[in-house]
């Protein structure tokens, strides 16, 4: 808590960029993603990213390592998805723990060998927990507006299952991203502080939202300001925005957080907007250009890429970043 603590009063850190999209450069198989472990599993696991932590191990701390190279600060574990409630698609829902374990030791086993590089500039691991594939705010059936397909028990229950594993594999902080559902967030961060409380430890914890469009809210309708209030009743180190928009059109949604909280800010914005064939066309370059307006509005505490971002996006972005001072909470309005 310290280290990391300490390390931002210093400078902005930089976050690592899309796990997903490094992954798809190996073009993997079937076969690869089942290994000899779930060779003779009866349904299909392609796609399974989060499976590859363990049937990939070696691919998945390349990707890690190709991030601390670029220049990251923190790397996310590749946990997106290992929820009980998102690994029920592929039946999968009883390797929750492990998964969660294995992912956090490998990106961990990383983390230190850059940390034992170089002591004076510490790398620290994420755990990254997604929002599921389910809402627990809205209904999915539009003949039904008061049908839900989950509880909000059922996803505390699920969210403490997950972070026992990344907890027990050594995550230096915990990452609630991609909040499309507020109270989805709010039954992760209840089973969070739960365990927080049983263990009697003290985790960071970051929160990052997902503006859906234009009209400036999330999926389940809040403002930036509305999602702000709703997560403050935690002592959260960072909260701020990912996914869905690429940095020039996630900046407002950051700068109007920035200036109402005295929590540190985070952003981890697309490469653009997807192109008709869902892939990402913005350049390392041009991504690093529109970072930059967040840096000289002084406006982030922690910065990095989500989909369609690579460790040449992040590399740029880390470059420009040391030459900027972090966003200091204490002159934050409000």
């Amino acid at each position: 808590m310290e280290k990391i603590t300490e390390a931002l009063k210093q400078r902005i850190l930089i976050l690592d960029g899309a796990m997903g999209t490094m992954i798809q450069r190996y073009h993997f198989s079937e076969s690869d993603f089942r290994g000899k472990r779930f060779a003779d599993f009866n349904h299909p696991l392609q796609g399974n990213n989060d499976l590859l932590s363990i049937t990939q191990p070696e691919a998945i701390k390349s990707i890690h390592r190709a991030y601390f190279e670029a220049g990251a600060d923190i790397v996310e574990t590749n946990t997106f998805s290992s929820t009980s409630i998102a690994m029920a698609d592929y039946y999968m829902q009883d390797l929750v723990y492990e998964l969660n374990l294995t992912a956090a030791k490998i990106a961990k086993q990383v983390a230190d060998e850059f940390t034992l590089k170089t002591p004076n500039k510490p790398r620290f691991v994420a755990g990254s927990i997604g929002p599921t594939n389910r809402t627990a705010s809205l209904s999915p059936k539009v003949e039904d507006p008061a049908f839900r397909n989950i509880t909000f028990d059922e996803l505390h229950k699920a969210y403490k299952e997950q972070v026992k594993g990344l907890i027990d594999g050594g995550v230096d902080l915990l990452l609630v991203e991609t909040i499309f559902d507020t109270l989805n967030a709010k039954a992760a961060l209840f089973a969070i502080e739960e365990l927080k409380e049983e263990r009697q430890i003290n985790i960071p914890i970051m929160v990052s939202g997902t503006i859906t469009d234009a009209s400036g809210r999330t999926l389940s309708g809040q403002t930036v300001e509305a999602f702000l209030i709703s997560m403050s009743h935690i002592p959260l180190l960072s909260i701020g925005f990912n996914c869905a928009l690429g940095a020039k059109q996630l900046l407002p949604h950051i700068e109007a957080v920035a200036k109402k909280t005295n929590f540190l800010t985070s952003a981890h914005p697309n490469a653009g907007l997807p192109n008709a064939f869902g892939a990402y066309d913005e350049t390392p370059e041009m991504m690093r250009d529109q970072i930059k307006e967040y840096l000289d509005r002084n406006v982030i505490n922690i910065i990095g890429g989500c989909c369609g971002t690579t460790p040449e996006h992040i590399k740029l972005i880390a470059e420009l970043a040391a030459h900027y001072k972090p966003r200091s909470p204490l002159t934050a309005e409000g």
